[in-house]
């Protein structure tokens, strides 16, 4: 039983409080119409009360309706519950089906093999004798190995699989990493859309401030500085590495879709840059693979591994230990790999595409912003709207928009690519156009 009695400052007498937890349990329904209450005697026991008391709470449930005594049986739940209307409960409103999605952080249909990673998968939950334990908190042994491979290999990232730490998503490595990092005071983040991680943060007790390098830690996404895919060229990133070194302030270094870098070369990790020293650094397959497969990774420098060892066993691991047996087979394979290949070649022809229409449908002239990477688009509207009510009047015609910015006269919002077929996107576009107009 979970009822908490207060002895020492008790407002009112024991048998109604004993009496008020039965009567919420039943108005709930927690104890449904017709189930048997404890035994006076039972009830006695457990609650370390008289069994006086406890009859006591019971007549007054009885006398008001809530049990009927049956004899030489005990009490019953009547069904009271089904007849007391209880205040409704706020539902979250379901978010509404969109004709088109431009605000979509999903993945294109056509973009993943699912009868490859479903072999995959059916192979991991044949080892049935590795099924029967848990998995390993810091991540599976074999594909932390693997990853250290690849990521040297992909990413020019020198490390050994003990300095690899696997998680559920990156929030959950966020709540790792934070315990670790008990002399730093606050944190900075490149703009306020950074609320996963910033909650975290908070929530660990650390200040929170935007585009201040002279942080304790320094959160960066180095691919993805702008939502349109800008990237942090080489001169910066040294830049960046030399103050925070001469600080003393860690970088957090969030390599999201590094994989997707169409219109230069891939630039070099801040992590390799420097050496593996004062970097932690975040990856996810998410993007790569589906959003569903809630595998990422975090690689961490030599003084934070060595403190993070010392309190490893008392983690749960929260990723899957199937999907991490099937993901280090699929890596082995070279199936990442050729993925990487066919998503850069998919998005880069989808975000060109999209380009197309936007020039088609609002002129040659158009502002438009687009990076390196990703598979976004900002574009600028010549709209008498603000930008709540053109997002509100979108919603209402099928249409998903992402707000970046507004002044007087505009309205930027952030067009992606990545979930809608291309088909979609004339169309699309031709009624953003006549709503922002209207």
């Amino acid at each position: 039983m979970k009822l908490q009695l207060d002895r020492k400052n008790k407002t009112e007498h024991l048998y109604l409080e004993v009496y008020h937890y039965y009567k919420n349990l039943i108005l709930e329904q927690k104890l449904p119409s017709g189930s048997k209450m404890p035994s006076l005697r039972k009830c006695s026991q457990e609650l370390k009360l008289s069994r006086t008391t406890i009859e006591n709470a019971y007549l007054q449930l009885a006398a008001d309706g809530y049990i009927i005594a049956k004899a030489q049986s005990g009490y019953y739940v009547t069904d009271i519950a089904a007849r007391h209307i209880l205040p409704a409960r706020e539902k979250p409103d379901k978010e509404p089906e969109y004709l088109y999605d431009f605000a979509s952080s999903g993945v294109d249909r056509e973009s993943f093999r699912f009868d490859l990673w479903r072999r995959y998968i059916k192979s991991a939950l044949r080892q049935d004798d590795r099924l029967l334990s848990y998995g390993e908190p810091q991540g599976e042994w074999d594909l932390r190995c693997t990853l250290a491979d690849y990521i040297r290999e992909h990413r020019n990232i020198l490390c050994s699989a003990d300095d690899i730490v696997i998680g559920a998503g990156i929030q959950s490595l966020l709540h790792i990493l934070c315990p670790l990092l008990k002399e730093k005071k606050n944190v900075s983040f490149p703009t306020p859309s950074f609320i996963q991680g910033s909650t975290i943060f908070e929530d660990y007790g650390f200040r929170i401030t935007y585009r201040n390098k002279n942080s304790d830690v320094i959160y960066v996404s180095p691919a993805h500085m702008t939502k349109w895919g800008e990237i942090m060229p080489v001169s910066r990133r040294l830049e960046l590495l030399h103050h925070a070194f001469s600080r003393g302030s860690l970088i957090i270094e969030d390599d999201f879709e590094n994989e997707f870098v169409y219109l230069q070369k891939p630039t070099p990790s801040l992590f390799s840059l420097a050496g593996g020293k004062g970097v932690v650094y975040l990856g996810t397959f998410s993007r790569l693979l589906l959003p569903s497969i809630r595998i990422s990774f975090m690689v961490l420098p030599p003084d934070l591994s060595a403190l993070y060892r010392q309190k490893a066993a008392w983690y749960n691991q929260t990723a899957s230990k199937a999907e991490q047996i099937a993901l280090c087979q699929f890596i082995r394979d070279g199936h990442l790999a050729s993925q990487t290949r066919r998503l850069k070649r998919l998005y880069a022809q989808k975000l060109k595409s999209l380009l197309s229409a936007v020039r088609e449908i609002f002129g040659s002239d158009a502002p438009v912003q687009i990076g390196a990477a990703g598979t976004s688009l900002a574009l600028t509207l010549q709209t008498p709207h603000n930008a709540a009510s053109l997002i509100e009047k979108s919603k209402s015609e099928g249409l998903r928009l992402q707000f970046l910015k507004e002044s007087e006269g505009e309205v930027t919002v952030i067009l992606s690519c990545s979930s809608m077929p291309a088909e979609d996107f004339i169309p699309a576009c031709r009624l953003l156009k006549e709503l922002s107009q209207i």
